[in-house]
């Protein structure tokens, strides 16, 4: 008992203590108050910003070359100090004008800005009042991008004027820039000697059209076309199908990735694609084409298109095959994408056809690529969600003509190419990420280069990116929206979108960027579908084909 009660009396004094020892520190604090707390300055606000008229605020484009910007702030300010204090980023040097008893400033730049640049208004935070108040700290930014220039940068011509300009100059890459040794297209303006054979398969409809247009001689048409087939029928095959990219000074193969080292059922298609389109061409009565005839159905025989459905047979063709890694790539061809000339050249096949099972379960997937979805008031009867790239409406319609229709999958090609265009024109014109000069006439997403790279553009993969030949090549399924982009392309971005091959490969305005690239893949599309707009060149030919005939209905295309 004494030590518990020992403990309460030495718990009582120390309680006291801390109490005694609170209320010392307490009176301290109070009687040092006055000398300890600093003086605080009232700081001065800015109340309102506007650029020409409209309010400074979220993301400023499009903004004049020599813009008004008015800063309205809740005191008046001390003038030299905001002459000094107010700049834009780059050291333009400034024009002031005070009103409302000089709490309002207005800024303008002396001389213009340059187009389409990044800049920033800055208020530093040293900016006082005639009270001698800042600004809040840190100061003020106003970020904008000043508008694009919209002068014309050629001369105008008449709209069919331009037409064969775009074509003929596009036509550059493919009969000036092909290879020396063997007439293929490079995969690109950069490639040394890899060449591309699907590229290459659409130059050579594109040479077709030139020579019909006169912009090349038949003569050194036929002498190109022949310099090509040599080249095919003695590079790299495997099972009759060639590789997607071959050196063009030695024929063999150039592997496209891992395992990626033989066949590719895609590229040779796009190649026959363009060969049987020339065969049509060609007059049998000349010596020189009738060889060229023969030759060129000797080598659409001796694709072996069955051989891509494996061993044992699956009701679908595999993309590759290499004699090194068999089927290891393992990337069947199956739809909706731009892969359905694969199926009709391999259905027409009199050698080595499929039945129309394969394509039905493989391309078709049994029907599970239907859509039949509105997007802007259009339906879309197959594919992804707003279609997916533009080159789905292209690459299998560049000769085979869409003014058919899939009596398995019920839908008319025509109808679902025009739509999946005008799904792509209007997603852009509505600019859901607000980009920059997205509009009715600058549109276009399909896969290209990008600033980081390569990327296949959509509207539901969307970075800023336009490709040229996304619209251009929709000539036929949206005439009057594809002229009003290749004008704004030539004529308002032609300083920097115009190169030796037509249009370079895409832009990103948003990001400053323009591509100095010209690709096989992008600029064959341009001609081809510029000219099945005008004359239906193209698609007249390979249509004419009789195994193209027999494929259609093989396959249910009426």
């Amino acid at each position: 008992m004494t030590e518990f009660i020992k403990a309460i009396c030495l718990y009582r004094f120390n309680k006291f203590s801390l109490i005694l020892f609170l209320l010392a520190f307490l009176s301290s604090c109070h009687k040092d108050e006055s000398t300890t707390v600093p003086k605080i300055t009232p700081s001065m606000q800015l109340t309102r910003a506007t650029v020409d008229g409209r309010l400074a605020s979220g993301i400023l484009q499009n903004i004049n070359i020599s813009p008004s910007f008015t800063l309205s702030f809740s005191e008046s300010l001390d003038e030299s100090s905001a002459t000094s204090c107010i700049s834009f980023s780059d050291g333009t040097q400034i024009k002031t004008t005070f009103s409302n008893h000089d709490s309002t400033v207005t800024v303008q730049p002396t001389t213009p800005l340059k187009y389409l640049t990044s800049y920033s208004l800055v208020v530093n935070s040293s900016l006082k009042s005639v009270a001698g108040h800042s600004i809040s700290i840190g100061g003020v930014s106003i970020p904008f991008k000043t508008q694009m220039d919209m002068t014309f940068k050629f001369p105008v011509i008449s709209d069919s004027s331009l037409l064969d300009l775009v074509q003929q100059q596009t036509l550059k890459y493919f009969y000036d820039f092909g290879h020396p040794n063997c007439a293929m297209a490079r995969e690109r303006n950069t490639s040394g000697d890899v060449v591309t054979t699907g590229g290459s398969g659409f130059g050579i409809m594109a040479m077709v059209a030139g020579i019909n247009r006169g912009f090349i001689s038949r003569s050194d048409g036929i002498t190109r076309f022949n310099k090509i087939v040599s080249f095919l029928e003695t590079c790299n095959r495997f099972h009759g199908a060639w590789p997607h990219w071959i050196n063009g000074a030695t024929g063999k193969v150039v592997p496209f990735g891992t395992n990626d080292d033989g066949a590719d059922i895609v590229e040779t298609s796009y190649m026959i694609h363009g060969l049987l389109t020339l065969r049509q061409y060609l007059n049998s009565s000349d010596t020189i084409g009738n060889n060229l005839i023969n030759r060129i159905t000797n080598l659409y025989n001796a694709v072996e298109w069955d051989w891509f459905r494996k061993t044992p047979q699956e009701n679908v063709l595999y993309w590759n095959w290499s004699p090194n890694n068999g089927f290891a790539v393992n990337v069947p061809v199956r739809g909706y994408n731009e892969t359905l000339i694969t199926y009709i050249l391999a259905a027409g096949s009199p050698t080595h056809s499929i039945p129309v099972e394969v394509y039905q379960q493989g391309w078709a997937q049994g029907g599970n690529i239907k859509n039949g979805n509105s997007y802007y008031g259009h339906v879309l009867p197959l594919g992804e969600p707003y279609g997916g790239p533009l080159f789905f409406t292209q690459y299998s319609f560049l000769a085979f003509d869409p003014h058919v229709t899939d009596t398995y999958l019920k839908v008319n090609y025509w109808t679902q190419n025009i739509n999946q265009s005008l799904i792509n024109h209007d997603y852009c014109m509505a600019n859901p990420h607000n980009y920059y000069a997205y509009s009715d006439s600058c549109w276009g997403l399909t896969a290209s280069d990008i600033p980081s790279g390569y990327g296949a553009q959509s509207p539901t993969n969307d970075h800023g990116t336009i490709s040229p030949t996304a619209a251009v090549a929709s000539m036929p399924y949206t005439p009057a929206e594809s002229m009003k982009a290749i004008k704004f392309f030539y004529y308002i971005l032609g300083d920097k979108l115009w190169g030796p091959y037509g249009f370079y490969d895409a832009f990103n305005i948003t990001k400053g960027w323009t591509a100095t690239s010209t690709l096989a893949i992008d600029q064959g599309p341009i001609i081809v579908m510029i000219e099945n707009y005008r004359t239906q060149l193209l698609w007249k030919l390979f249509m004419s084909a009789p195994e193209v005939q027999a494929a259609k209905t093989k396959l249910g295309f009426n």
